[in-house]
């Protein structure tokens, strides 16, 4: 039988927003969305594993680490990557600066891992819900630098989600230290002025996460700690250096004796008896990232994260892909008129240093 024009038409209308969201779909699945990007699992150790990498802070640009992070994972270990970013609503710009907006975080629904590098992010509760549920289903996270201090919510927030602020009124440290094991203190060594050379626990030297990590350095300072929940263990600690160079030498005071914990783990003993596997570092911003030792205990952490220890090599391969130029951590110093495509495999954006801010 016939149908009238305008009773297709109207049957149009009504699959437009099936299609749509079909097509969407389509282009998630083939790695071509416009406001996050998707690097291709493949051969490796990780082919079958999917990891989501949230990015978002004003000043340590974990919109350039992460993406160079996430093609590592993609490309030398055949991970299947989604990279997120703060970014403008209306543009898909990113935008550190934008701290309400993390477009695509339902990707978490189906993710192995997630690395978080976000800084006093106060996201809308539905977005906030997907994390949420990431970790109370005790899947592994690697927490970066900021992500003690992840989000932050106004006081007298209804929000469900406000219980993990980082100064909430509780007292109880919100997601940093609920999760990771601290929220933010303090600057433990001169921001700008003082670096962070990463010095191995004796214990922990055979760690398959500390496994060909053998020289870690950056130029971002050694945060400060309170303390560490019962079942930390620190991989890593932090001297205080008296310059901004790999050879500045350990300041001579009472910051390094005892030297401040800058990466540690966690096996997290959920209520329903899950252990959650959990790594923190308080060193990682873009710039640090230029430390081949860094980059592969990241890797090693997120093999380790996900059960996957027994396949970490003696020296995993921790190559850059592409260019990688970051850019000095400041507040104001993000690179303007980039987008999340500009970060695709076949695109690298380009970015400058510019001088540090102090907080």
């Amino acid at each position: 039988m016939l149908i009238s024009a305008q009773a297709a038409l109207l049957t149009v209308a009504l699959l437009a927003p099936l299609l749509s969201t079909s097509l969407a779909a389509q282009a998630v699945k083939e790695g071509q969305p416009t406001r996050w990007v998707v690097y291709p699992g493949g051969t490796g150790p990780g082919r079958g594993k999917h990891i989501v990498l949230v990015s978002g802070d004003e000043e340590y640009r974990s919109e350039e680490a992460l993406p160079q992070l996430a093609k590592i994972l993609s490309q030398r270990h055949g991970f299947r990557c989604t990279q997120l970013f703060s970014q403008k609503r209306d543009t898909a710009e990113i935008d550190p600066d934008e701290r309400g907006y993390i477009p695509g975080l339902g990707a978490l629904a189906d993710a192995d891992m997630l690395v978080l590098f976000t800084r006093f992010r106060r996201l809308a509760d539905e977005d906030m819900q997907h994390i949420r549920d990431f970790v109370a289903a005790g899947k592994p996270l690697l927490g970066i630098r900021t992500a003690t201090h992840a989000f932050a919510y106004e006081k007298d927030s209804k929000s469900v989600h406000a219980a993990w602020t980082w100064n909430n009124a509780d007292g109880s440290g919100g997601f940093g230290r609920q999760i990771l094991g601290e929220t933010w203190i303090s600057h433990h060594g001169r921001h700008g002025s003082e670096s962070t050379r990463g010095v191995i626990p004796e214990p922990m030297r055979s760690h398959p996460i500390l496994r060909g990590v053998k020289d870690v350095w950056g130029p971002t300072d050694v945060y400060g700690i309170r303390s560490l929940p019962a079942d930390a263990q620190v991989l890593l600690e932090g001297a205080v250096l008296d310059g901004m160079t790999p050879d500045s030498q350990p300041v001579a005071d009472e910051r390094n004796n005892p030297r401040t914990p800058i990466c540690w783990l966690r096996q997290r003993q959920l209520e329903n008896g899950q252990v959650q596997r959990i790594v923190a570092s308080t060193i990682g911003a873009a710039i640090d990232l230029q430390s081949e030792h860094l980059r592969r205990l990241f890797i090693n952490a997120c093999y380790w994260g996900m059960g996957l220890e027994e396949a970490i090599g003696a020296a995993s391969d921790a190559r850059l892909v592409g260019e990688y130029t970051p850019t000095m951590f400041g507040f104001g110093g993000f690179q303007s008129g980039v987008f999340p495509r500009d970060h695709a495999l076949a695109s690298e954006p380009q970015s400058k240093k510019t001088a540090p801010a102090a907080d």
